[in-house]
């Protein structure tokens, strides 16, 4: 059974029972479960799916004719998309589904095939509806290039669907067995992609999973946190360079410049790049009075496991191909995983804001939550509503929160010149015992503990 997307099944089946024909496109980064959702809607339809290849437009009209004749039709060894369209609609009567993933293999080699495409759609001889769904990994292709290639052709799109990451609260219903913490850490290397969660298996503990699936060398995910930028990007050396520049701590233009050599000017375009494929984003503080503290041009991964491949993996290969993937851990992973997932930690924590804002649940009825990262501090939750009400919060989860920390929440709000209206405080260990009094005495203090969420 498909865990979440309602949504986005709802988005679909919402277009299929529409009279007449429609094209859409579904596109998500790799393992975000597009094909799963892809299933799950053909379940009880007239469907037929194809894998397109990356290869020439004449073998894929040959892989594509070999694919019909397996399942029956009389097709030739290298058939026009005219005759494989034609062979798909007369399969069988009623209204049809035909899926094509990963399209772009096909537009990219073959500029008239979103013609004969929309024709086949349009065609009076097609007297059946049919709904195309044209599916991608390419995000970068289809957000930014997609309708320049096919022109005329994205005129007759209905609809687009971004499938994107899951939350924090769907990996919590996918790993039943996993405590509280060990979702989180699990959420911290897969990311909200149930393509990956499917290589965890709850029974295990964390360092069992990672050691097994992660960095044996025979698993899996060994190489994927790699394969992932360099199966889209050419140029692997300039990209791994600055990715693994970010992952040590470079976060600024100036620091990539240092690190890499490469010009700033240079480091800009491929970070523009890594940005379309949301392998990496520019933090943007939340717009406050206090600008003057703000960090400016700060830039991270952004795709979970990219960010833990070139934190713990790339950087230590050698070590990796040569050590017991157990002892790998103990000497590179374990001493600094808690920091790690600290930064995930926030993540889900804002989720969690944000579930309860949907609701009606918070003292403020919020449009955005995110956060403000100073030049001395930050604040790990910020919010404000229509008229100026703040709601801040804290993240801990490296050590118990002690009143300390509430002091130095309030001396931060004051250096982004934010007032603190409401104040929501999470932690992963416990509240000490100063704090809990605070929190019984002022009703705008709020402590939340990580079994909470």
């Amino acid at each position: 059974m498909l865990l979440g997307r309602t949504s986005e099944l709802k988005y679909l089946n919402n277009y299929f029972d529409r009279e007449g024909s429609q094209i859409l496109v579904v596109y998500g980064q790799k393992y975000i479960g597009k094909t799963t959702l892809v299933k799950e809607f053909l379940e009880g339809k007239n469907g037929y799916y194809y894998l397109a290849r990356p290869c020439s437009e004449r073998e894929q009209r040959y892989q594509w004719g070999g694919q019909l004749a397996r399942d029956g039709y009389e097709i030739g060894p290298f058939p026009s998309f005219h005759d494989i369209f034609a062979k798909i609609a007369r399969r069988s009567s009623g209204k049809k589904v035909l899926v094509i993933d990963e399209f772009q293999n096909i537009v990219r080699a073959d500029g008239q095939f979103m013609k004969e495409l929309v024709a086949f759609v349009n065609n009076q001889w097609n007297r059946d509806e049919i709904m195309v769904v044209l599916c991608s990994s390419s995000i970068g292709w289809i957000e930014n290039s997609m309708v320049t290639r096919i022109g005329e052709a994205a005129y007759e799109l209905s609809g687009f669907l971004k499938v994107r990451e899951m939350p924090f609260e769907d990996i919590v219903q996918r790993f039943p067995n996993f405590r509280i913490e060990e979702c989180v850490e699990a959420y911290a290397v897969l990311g909200g992609f149930p393509g990956f969660w499917n290589r965890f298996d709850d029974r295990l503990t964390i360092q069992q999973n990672i050691c097994r699936n992660v960095l044996d060398a025979g698993s899996f995910l060994f190489e994927e946190g790699e394969h992932i930028l360099t199966d889209q990007l050419r140029e692997p050396g300039v990209y791994n360079t600055i990715m693994a520049s970010i992952a040590a701590g470079s976060h600024k233009l100036n620091d990539l410049y240092l690190h890499t050599e490469f010009s700033r000017a240079k480091i800009s375009v491929y970070l523009k790049n890594l940005i379309e494929l949301e392998l990496v984003e520019k933090v943007f503080s939340y717009d406050t009075v206090g600008r003057e503290n703000v960090q400016k041009g700060i830039y991270r991964i952004c795709h979970p496991f990219v960010d833990f491949y070139y934190t713990y993996m790339y950087p230590y290969l050698s070590d990796l191909n040569m050590m017991p993937s157990g002892e790998f851990y103990n000497r590179y992973i374990a001493p600094d995983f808690r920091r790690y997932v600290s930064e995930y930690f926030k993540k889900v924590c804002r989720q969690h804001l944000n579930r309860l804002n949907k609701k009606a649940r918070l003292p403020i009825m919020v449009d955005t939550i995110g956060e403000w990262i100073g030049k001395d501090g930050r604040l790990d939750i910020i919010a404000q509503d229509e008229e100026g009400r703040a709601l801040i919060g804290l993240c801990s989860w490296e050590k118990p929160t002690a009143y300390e920390d509430y002091e130095d929440l309030l001396a931060y709000a004051k250096k982004a010149k934010i007032s603190a209206d409401h104040i929501y405080m999470y932690t992963a260990y416990r509240f000490d015992e100063r704090l809990t009094l605070e929190a019984k005495i002022k009703p705008n203090l709020k402590l939340i503990q990580i079994s909470d969420l």
